[in-house]
């Protein structure tokens, strides 16, 4: 039997975003969130969450499109003339890359972002970044370090095998961060963080329909984490974020009422964070 973790990203960041997680979570196939500390709409989301226990809530470490959680002046590297952080993943990782952006700055931001989560009483399990940025080389460590330190017990690696499929602009995008996942795991040290061994959705960001998502079950493996975008109200997130997602429609796809049979025709069970750490006697 397959295993598959379902995680809803962005949480945090906008209230449509929160409603349609949470949503694809009472009604559907997600088991777990991860939450950008730095969202705009994140203590509006910390009562929800809270109530669901069963929900298993990580950190979206979000480094780009948001404001810092840090004073501009402590992190000038991070930001624009504007204080707030860089618009999007190109910028960031041109001047990571370039090493214009200084690493102490960056852990002592996302130092602050894992921090306020704890803070708000919700027990971090698992670690992503908005638009991947943490298998950046030498940024990855900083990320393992800060999950390490803090005894959160599980890390997403991109490992999308469905970047394998005829070449599209957003199919050479996911193989180049494939290639960066694949130099991450590698620095992963004995004993952990975990990593689950697949991420399935990644290729079709922002557009799971029933049939994309059974595609991509198509390619899951003995453990796979979905990642996926759920959201209710498309007009108002689409005014606020220029993605061009269809979240409403992704918020169906999860909570469309054949994907149970579909998950059990492929020989896949949901699972989650919480539930693998006791099956391998881990304590959170």
């Amino acid at each position: 039997m397959k295993r598959l973790l379902v995680t809803a990203d962005d949480v945090g960041l906008h209230p449509g975003m929160t409603a349609g997680a949470l949503a694809a979570h009472d009604g559907g196939l997600v088991t777990a969130v991860a939450v950008s500390p730095n969202g705009r709409s994140f203590d509006a989301a910390v009562p929800a969450l809270r109530e669901r226990p069963a929900l298993d809530v990580g950190a979206h470490l979000t480094l780009v499109g948001e404001a810092p959680l840090s004073p501009p002046a402590e992190v000038r590297s991070l930001v624009g003339r504007d204080g707030r952080l860089l618009a999007a993943w190109p910028v960031f990782a041109r001047r990571w890359l370039l090493g214009r952006i200084r690493p102490d700055e960056t852990e002592r931001e996302l130092r602050r972002q894992i921090e306020r989560l704890l803070a708000a009483g919700l027990p971090v399990i698992h670690l992503n970044a908005h638009q991947h940025l943490h298998v950046l080389p030498g940024l990855f460590e900083i990320v393992l370090a800060l999950a390490q330190e803090h005894r959160i017990p599980w890390v997403r690696i991109p490992a999308e095998p469905a970047a394998a499929l005829p070449f599209t602009p957003r199919a050479a995008q996911i193989a180049l961060l494939n290639a960066l996942g694949r130099r991450a795991r590698s620095r992963l040290p004995a004993g952990g963080p975990a990593t689950p061994e697949r991420t399935i959705g990644v290729l079709t960001a922002g557009h799971l329909t029933v049939e994309t998502l059974d595609r991509s079950l198509a390619q899951a493996g003995p453990l796979s984490e979905l990642v996926c975008h759920p959201g209710l109200g498309q007009e108002d997130l689409a005014r606020a974020y220029d993605w061009g997602y269809a979240w409403e429609a992704e918020t169906a796809a999860l909570c469309d009422p054949r994907m149970p049979e579909r998950l059990r025709s492929r020989g896949i069970e949901l699972t989650s964070f919480s539930a693998l750490n006791k099956i391998a006697g881990t304590a959170v």
